[in-house]
Parts: structure tokens; C-alpha cells; sequence
């Protein structure tokens, strides 16, 4: 690739937001004629750099240049007639509308006021042949596929006169096929000069499309590379970082499991996850290692029945189990504590005692409240066992701490006694004395007898806490591996990064 100026330079970005620094002094520049990838885990960064650029957000400090010249965007709109354009993950457009219509909504060809059908049909089937793509452009747009409809988001960025195309997961919910047939508009539009700024957490396809990339993390710049240069597993270890020390583990030597308590066979949801066999045994803590979009949640929602399988079957204690809703999954003993406590699991209007003893009420059934000599005793235990401060159960949950918060979600699922507890990111942003105590206590509970699926983006968690690590990538379930003394961080990252094959 020869190397010319920038189209875009962003120098010294900085965005605060309540309690979080979002961006740090983060750099970027973006070539003409280039894919970039920019890469980074969940909380990186990435969203909140391109909002910025795109004029969703305003900037606290730093500068944006297009072509040289210093640009601010007060809107979205302000950053398109710049010729800045975004195409998102879900797809933006009027399915109810036709294909031609979508491309020049709001700027349709007119003479004395009237809509120019036939030359607006004409225009927009020049538009689409210049990216190799077919179509009856009459039709209406929800007959097509969503990634001809991908296509025609980008069809349209491109006859706004766009010099630089965002794409924002634009692969996340199409198939192999499909996501080749986006590459070839993306190499297409390449080769016309236009230089695209790519965002996909699905490895392979990174390597297939950019040419570089820009790594962020906890909202700083890690650096700008060279795809060809930097070997996945690289990769992998800057986006997640290794700046502290491996923890030393909470288990002690590795012991037999010989009871199996959930067999997931063949199990998979198309788009979501591809087909999968994993045991987890009483007793036992299995790992879910993987980036985001690897499929993690995918699996956990699956074995807790909040999304149906498409595919295979599910046993518990060796008996078929039907898990179509979380209250089948919960009737089996088997409590998910989800990864968005805010949206998904917190009712923050509600008290801590209200928030503690939700699922238990739940399951009894509204019609049966649960006595209040009863609550205060469960709340009492529950409380003091987990340390969650301030011990007030008639506190506001929302003005507990993130960490305290947490508490209170596990307490609200230990107290209905699980034999299966899935974690999803259960210390994510929470300080570390929080998640010290939330590592001890899912030991504590292996220990007792309670199957635990833990899932992180810190693998160095996922070694600390798991007997066993089952490792996704790209949907896929690629490799279970035992945590003895030859795992680490390095051959996690190795796996990951490799897809499973031998090295």
C-alpha cells in the first residue's frame, strides 16, 4: 500500500463522561484508499472515538482534520455533508420503501416538485453497478437479504460524495457468503480512493479486509500497525493488556469430577452460536475465554433458556431437560447472572432487599409473597455472607457502589440455592477489592458442591478461578482445554488467536 496523507487526522482526543474518561490523548489517522481496522475490548473506546468523529459527541480537548483542514461536527448530518459517513450494525433504511428510494431518500431527483421515478431508478442501478451489485432496484428493500441491505447503506454513503466510510460491525449478523460479498464492495470502494475505517471483533476477517489497524484500550492508544506485521496473538495481548502479574490461582491441586450435572449437546442458534457439546460437572468451574463477539453470552443465554436453541439438547443430572424460558432453567436449579446488571438485572428504583429477593419471589409465584420475617432473615444472611455495604436493605440500590451492586445480584440467585451458577462478567468495572471478594466467593462455592460457568474478558481471571477452559472464537467453540500448571495467559491468547489449531 503506498503510503499518502492522511484524509483524517484526529490529534490528542479526550472525552469525559461522569466517572469515566472514556479517551485519553487517543491519535488516529486514516489513509485514502485503505481498510483500518480499529481494534479493542468492550469499554476500549472504540464507539465513543467514532461518535466523536461523526459529531454525536463534542470533544473536551484534542483535534480532527479532513483533507487538512480543521473540521468540528455538531451533528451527524454536518459530518455527511463533509463527507463522513457511518453504515451501523443495524442497518438504518426504510425496508418498506424500494431499493432506489432508499439510496436517495431525501435528495430525490425532482423537476417542478415531482419525484423523477424513472431517472431516480436509472441513477441508483448506476450507483449499485459501480459495486458490481444486481439488483431490481424497483423492489422493495425488505425482499433482500440484510446484507444486500448492508450493501445498499454503503451504496448510498458512497453517492453522498463520502471520503471516508465508517462500518460498525457491519458483518455481525451475516453469513460466510454474505461477508464475502461485503469484502468485495469494501475492496471495490478501496480501490476508488475511499478509505474506510472497518470495526469487527471476528479476527479472521480482520486479517482478510485491513490493511492496519489502531489498538485501543481503557480508553488510551495502544498503537497504529501494520496488519501484515502483527501476528494475531499479539493482537490479542494488546487489546487485553498484561500489566498485572498472573494471580496466583484459588484452587488447589486439580481434582476428578466425576458427576456431570448440565451436558449441552450440539446445542447452537443460527447468527448467534455455531453447534457445541460441553459438560459441566458438580462441583467444577469452566471458563468461557474469548473476545468480545466470540460467542460467550451466546452460550451462557442458551444454557439459561433466555434465547432457544436451535439445534441440539440440553441434560440435567443425566435426565433431557427442556430449557425454552429461564423459569424452565431455573425449575432445574440453574441461576444466569448477566453481564448488563443495569439493563438486565438491577431495578434501580427498587431497595436492596426488594432487588435481593426478586428471583426467590419469582419462583414461589407473585401470588404467595414471601413473609416478611421471612425476607428479613434471607436478606439478613444474605447480606452479611457477601459483605455488601452499606448493610441497609431499605437502601436505594442505586446508590450502592458497582461492586455492591454485584453483591446483590449473586445474593439474589445464591439465596434460591443453585446447583448451577452462571457468571457473566460478574467484576466487570467494579473496583479490585469488590472483585477479590466476588473471585474468593465463587471458590468457596465449587468448593461446596455448586457448578460454576464463569465468563471474563480477563483471562487472567479465567485461570485463577476455572478447572477447565473452554475457548471460543468467532462463534465457534474451539478448544477445552484443563487448567493445570502449563495453561496461561500466553497459551490462552495462543489458542484464541489461532482458532484452536496447533501452533
Amino acid at each position: 500500500m503506498t503510503v499518502s496523507a492522511p484524509v483524517l487526522t484526529m490529534t490528542g482526543i479526550s472525552k469525559q463522561f461522569p466517572g469515566v474518561k472514556a479517551l485519553d490523548g487517543v491519535d488516529f489517522r486514516l489513509l485514502p484508499g485503505e481498510v483500518h481496522a480499529l481494534m479493542g475490548e468492550n469499554g476500549a473506546g472504540k464507539s465513543t472515538l467514532i461518535k466523536v468523529l461523526t459529531g454525536v459527541h463534542d470533544i473536551d480537548e484534542g483535534q480532527i482534520e479532513l483533507e487538512g483542514t480543521g473540521v468540528s461536527f455538531s451533528s451527524p448530518l454536518a459530518a455527511q455533508q463533509a463527507g463522513i459517513s457511518t453504515v451501523y450494525q443495524e442497518v438504518n433504511l426504510c425496508t418498506n420503501l424500494s431499493v432506489a428510494e432508499n439510496i436517495f431518500i431525501g435528495r430525490e431527483p425532482r423537476r417542478r416538485g415531482r419525484i423523477l421515478w424513472k431517472e431516480m431508478r436509472r441513477r441508483a442501478a448506476g450507483i449499485l453497478a459501480r459495486l458490481d451489485l444486481d439488483l431490481d432496484v424497483s423492489a422493495s428493500l425488505s425482499s433482500y437479504s440484510l446484507a444486500i441491505q448492508q450493501m445498499v447503506a454503503i451504496a448510498r454513503a458512497v453517492d453522498i460524495q463520502a471520503k471516508v466510510l465508517v462500518l460498525d460491525e457491519p458483518t455481525s449478523s451475516l453469513d460466510a457468503g454474505e461477508v464475502a460479498q461485503l469484502f468485495q464492495v469494501m475492496r471495490r470502494l478501496k480501490d476508488d480512493g475511499i478509505a474506510i475505517l472497518f470495526v469487527s471483533h471476528f479476527l479472521d476477517q480482520i486479517y482478510e479486509i485491513s490493511d492496519r489497524m489502531t489498538i485501543l484500550r481503557n480508553g488510551r492508544l495502544i498503537g497504529e500497525f501494520l496488519t501484515e506485521e502483527l501476528p494475531q496473538v499479539e493482537l490479542v495481548a494488546k487489546m487485553i493488556g498484561q500489566e498485572l502479574a498472573e494471580l496466583e490461582r484459588l484452587h488447589g491441586e486439580a481434582r476428578a469430577f466425576d458427576h456431570p450435572l448440565v451436558e449441552a449437546r450440539g446445542l447452537g442458534r443460527a447468527g448467534a452460536i455455531e453447534p457445541f457439546s460441553m459438560t459441566i460437572h458438580e462441583g467444577e468451574v469452566v471458563g468461557l475465554a474469548g473476545l468480545l463477539g466470540s460467542g460467550r453470552t451466546e452460550v451462557a443465554r442458551l444454557l439459561f433458556g433466555a434465547d432457544h436453541a436451535a439445534t441440539g439438547s440440553i441434560h440435567v443430572s443425566g435426565k433431557p431437560a427442556t430449557l425454552r424460558s429461564p423459569r424452565a432453567a431455573m425449575s432445574h436449579d440453574i441461576a444466569f447472572c448477566s453481564e448488563n446488571r443495569r439493563a438486565e438485572g438491577l431495578i434501580p428504583d427498587l431497595t436492596v432487599r426488594e432487588n435481593l429477593i426478586l428471583a426467590l419471589q419469582a419462583a414461589r409465584g407473585w401470588m404467595r409473597p414471601i413473609p416478611r420475617g421471612k425476607q428479613d432473615e434471607l436478606v439478613t444472611r444474605y447480606i452479611a455472607a457477601l459483605n455488601i455495604r452499606p448493610a441497609d436493605p431499605d437502601q436505594l440500590i442505586r446508590n450502592l457502589s458497582g461492586g455492591n451492586q454485584q453483591k446483590v445480584l449473586l445474593a439474589r440467585w445464591l439465596i434460591l440455592q443453585p446447583r448451577l451458577l452462571i457468571l457473566d462478567e460478574p467484576t466487570r468495572g467494579i473496583d479490585v477489592g469488590a472483585k477479590a471478594e466476588i473471585q474468593r466467593l465463587v471458590a468457596e462455592l465449587s468448593d461446596g458442591g455448586m457448578a460454576v460457568l464463569f465468563i471474563s474478558a480477563e483471562l487472567e481471571e479465567v485461570l485463577r478461578l476455572s478447572h477447565r477452559v473452554a475457548v471460543l472464537r468467532d462463534r465457534r467453540l474451539v478448544a477445552e482445554l484443563d487448567n493445570d500448571h502449563r495453561l496461561t495467559t500466553e497459551s490462552l491468547m495462543e489458542t484464541i488467536a489461532s482458532g484452536g489449531r496447533a501452533s
